[in-house]
């Protein structure tokens, strides 16, 4: 037998299937298989209704606004504007596979991150079980190691708190990181049992499983950035479950541990290279480690409440800190006697060590006294300290009740799944999940913010959006986003320009950086008679500040068509766009009139309508170009059928009445 009780399988398991009066003995794989295949279809069960979630929040500059997904030679080089990539190229390169297959459609991306999930939960059935067959803990729970694994793996899965990682397509980062988290220890697990304690065999299958376990903890490493702890938690795991002592753990296994910490390399080139994640994450950035580390006693403490009772959940608590210790004196003593308490048992209970040192170690890259400024609170930070507060309490109500609290895990996977499904209704569209923000924390200047972007965007509801910028602003004075946002939403009323140039002028004063405020006022500058000159201005600072503004160099072309003689920069303006945005109907539309205007390059602008139209199908626009290419090349019939595809659309558009009736008096080839 091994050290991990797994040498020749002899260990069989009563398997309680649904706490029917009879117990079945089957093999001891079958019943893995089947309780793997049962935590699958929980999960599934819990977020099926999430996978037409539409895209939300980071999910827009991460995903459907990042151009480096677009092209595999770029996908492992995320850009530093996209929040949420930034620093973490593997993250960036799943996305990248996504686009690859479905493009921007989000159906795809919520597949992946349920396999994801699902994958985690797994890799956890198997690491717990194992865990629980070690010889400090098979006396306590040998014979239900599978039973206890998989409620907590099934708890773990279909706990609502997971929501926001899950659901929310660019939180993938947590759920990433937690599959490699999880497969680095399970490998490890795995590399120390399981064959002869010597000899070439067990030689070989330590080298594979360790290998494995060094490559996870280092693709780990570009996916989040509380992987830093992995190393260390390996090393308790080490001390508390195999070993017995630290020393022996380092004596045995110098090499390993020394390759695990080489993984820190790579992850502090990316954090250099980020700087500091975009100027969201570090010291210096106007939140003080004090207000910071106050804060998150408040923000840990109610992280241990949601993982008791997830009644409360919210998508984004805002940017609040705490004011002084007055404000958080029963969470900071709370959380003082937790950390003693993992301390104390470090020394004398290992194992009850382990679990505390596994909840604070990787809560402590974010929840500590390292501001991150954008979000000084978030719910997916619990994606993976879960599991120490599920672990406890599933072995601990096991020791209590026996397996009378199977009856109690199942209930308790079936309610958690159903507030899982419950909760991921919020998510079905952006006005939906804002106003739950809201009604919960009404004093979150960014959540009016949104809402105010949602609700502009919504037909008819424009006097909405205004309202709550107004709220936003009101919340937080200086907030130049809520500026910007108030000035687009101006620019689309009448004779409401002049509001619209002001609110971009006022963000740009808080934020003079904010590339999309001096392209929108290059937009508005565009509308006002002699001002061309001073819109290309705001559209290549816009581009000096975002060289891959796919918009900016939109508008940039537009501005410079405009221009005598400047139409071949319009056209690398739009050729630039493209390359950054290929499936933008409007810039092959623009690129293709640009064409229209040059001598020989009629077959050029024809390709490009073309993909216009395949991109978008009802653009009436793309339709009357097309027609008007194909009558000047003297086609009339393809130019007839593109001319009654626009009327279609556009019944009463005198302009392509007159272009079809145009056809019909000219004979063909003319």
């Amino acid at each position: 037998m091994s050290p991990l009780g797994l040498g020749g399988n002899n260990i069989t398991h009563d398997f309680l299937l649904l706490e029917m009066n009879t117990a079945f003995k089957v093999s001891e794989r079958t019943a893995i298989l089947l309780a793997a295949g049962l935590i699958a279809m929980a999960a599934v069960a819990a977020y099926s209704n999430s996978l037409a979630c539409p895209f939300v929040f980071d999910d827009w500059p991460a995903i459907v606004d990042n151009p480096t997904i677009r092209h595999w030679w770029t996908a492992l080089a995320p850009p530093a504007s996209g929040a949420g990539v930034c620093g973490r190229p593997l993250l960036n390169f799943s996305f990248a596979i996504n686009y690859a297959i479905g493009g921007t459609r989000v159906t795809g991306y919520h597949v992946l991150n349920l396999m994801l999930h699902i994958g985690a939960g797994l890799i956890l059935f198997g690491a717990v079980r194992r865990t629980l067959l070690q010889p400090a803990l098979r006396e306590r729970f040998g014979a239900a190691a599978l039973p206890v694994s998989a409620a907590i793996a099934a708890l773990w899965l279909v706990h609502p708190l997971q929501t926001e990682s899950v659901t929310c397509v660019v939180n993938r980062s947590e759920v990433l990181a937690g599959v490699l988290f999880l497969l680095t220890l399970y490998a490890f697990i795995r590399g120390t049992g399981g064959h002869a304690s010597n000899g070439t065999g067990a030689g070989r299958h330590r080298a594979i499983w360790f290998t494995v376990a060094v490559v996870a903890c280092l693709l780990g490493m570009a996916s989040k950035e509380w992987m830093v702890s992995v190393p260390l938690l390996v090393l308790l795991y080490d001390r508390a479950l195999v070993v017995g002592s630290l020393r022996e753990a380092w004596h045995q296994r110098r090499g390993f541990y020394l390759a695990l910490a080489s993984t820190w390399i790579l992850l502090a080139v990316l954090m250099i290279g980020s700087r500091q994640r975009n100027g969201v994450v570090g010291f210096g950035l106007g939140v003080s480690s004090w207000a910071y580390a106050l804060t998150q006693c408040q923000a840990i403490v109610w992280y241990l409440g949601l993982s008791l009772w997830p009644g409360s959940l919210v998508f984004d608590y805002g940017e609040y800190l705490a004011g002084s210790v007055a404000d958080v004196v029963p969470q900071g003593l709370t959380l003082g006697l937790l950390v003693a308490a993992t301390l104390f048992a470090l020394w004398r209970r290992p194992v009850l060590g382990l679990v505390g040192a596994w909840f604070f170690a990787i809560l402590a890259p974010s929840s500590s006294v390292v501001p991150l400024v954008s979000q000084t609170m978030a719910e997916h930070r619990m994606y993976l300290p879960l599991v120490a507060v599920i672990g406890l309490g599933v072995t601990g109500l096991y020791r209590l009740l026996g397996r009378r609290s199977i009856v109690v895990f199942l209930a308790l996977v079936v309610g958690f799944a159903w507030l899982t499904a419950h909760r991921n209704e919020v998510y079905r569209d952006e006005i939906t999940l804002w106003r739950d923000v809201i009604a919960k924390r009404p004093d979150n200047a960014r959540a009016h913010n949104t809402l105010g972007l949602a609700w502009s965007q919504a037909p008819g509801r424009l006097p909405d959006a205004i309202a709550q910028y107004q709220e936003a602003l009101r919340l937080r004075p200086g907030f130049a986003r809520a500026h910007y946002n108030l000035g687009l939403t101006w620019s689309q009323m009448p004779g409401r320009l002049p509001d619209a140039i002001a609110q971009y002028q006022e963000a740009l004063r808080l934020k003079p950086d904010l590339a999309e405020a001096h392209n929108n006022l290059g937009v508005a500058w565009s509308q006002m008679p002699g001002r061309l000159p001073d819109a290309i201005a705001q559209y290549q600072e816009a581009l000096r500040l975002k060289p891959d503004y796919a918009e900016a160099h939109n508008n940039l072309g537009l501005a410079w068509a405009q221009m005598p003689g400047r139409l071949p920069d319009a056209i690398a303006q739009y050729e630039q766009a493209l390359r950054l945005r290929p499936d933008d109907a409007e810039t092959h539309n623009n690129l293709g009139v640009a064409f229209s205007q040059m001598r020989g390059r009629l077959k050029d602008a024809i390709a490009q309508f073309e993909e216009t139209l395949r991109l978008k199908p009802d653009f009436a626009r793309g339709w009357h170009n097309l027609g008007a290419s194909w009558f000047q090349l003297g086609n009339r019939p393809a130019a007839a059928t593109a001319f009654r595809e626009e009327l279609r659309l556009s019944p009463n558009d005198p302009a392509a009445r007159q272009a079809l009736e145009a056809c019909r008096e000219s004979p063909a080839g003319s």
